[in-house]
C-alpha cells in the first residue's frame, strides 16, 4: 500500500523500495506489475519491466492495473500505439480511471489535413506539422 501511495504522489524511487521489498515478501501478479513501472521509470529496464507485466498479464489478465503499468511502460518506451491498445485493452476488463487519465492524457488525433491522402503521406504529415506550429488547427 505504501508503493501505491508513493506512486501516487509521483514518487517512484520510494514506491520501488516497497516495491522490492515487498516482492521478498511474496511474489504476486500485482507487486509485479508495479515493481516493473518503478524499474522502468528509475532505472530504464524497459525490456525487463515489459517482460515482468506481460508475465503478470498471463497470471492475473482481468486485472486493469497491470494494463495500466504496461502501458506506462509503453509510453517510456516511446511507444504510443502500442500503449494505447492496451490501455484500450485493460478498460475492457474493468474501469479504471487512472487509464482513463493516461487516454486523456494522450489526446485525439486530429483529422488529415487533406483528407482524401492518408494519414500517413508525407504532404499530411508535414503539413499537419506547420499547421500546429503556425496554431492553425
Amino acid at each position: 500500500m505504501k508503493g501505491v501511495e508513493a506512486l501516487d504522489q509521483n514518487n517512484t524511487l520510494s514506491a520501488l523500495f516497497y516495491f522490492e521489498k515487498a516482492l521478498d515478501i511474496e511474489e504476486s501478479p500485482i507487486i509485479s506489475s508495479y515493481f516493473a513501472f518503478c524499474i522502468a521509470k528509475e532505472r530504464g529496464q524497459l525490456s525487463k519491466a515489459i517482460s515482468l507485466c506481460e508475465e503478470a498479464i498471463k497470471k492475473d489478465p482481468e486485472s486493469s492495473i497491470h494494463y495500466l503499468n504496461l502501458g506506462r511502460i509503453y509510453l517510456l518506451s516511446n511507444k504510443r500505439e502500442d500503449a494505447i491498445k492496451i490501455f484500450r485493452e485493460g478498460l475492457n476488463y474493468e474501469a479504471n480511471q487512472k487509464i482513463v487519465d493516461e487516454l486523456n492524457k494522450l489526446g485525439t488525433r486530429k483529422f488529415p489535413v487533406i483528407s482524401f491522402l492518408k494519414r500517413s503521406s508525407l504532404i499530411n504529415k508535414y503539413l499537419g506539422i506547420i499547421f500546429n506550429k503556425l496554431r492553425l488547427r
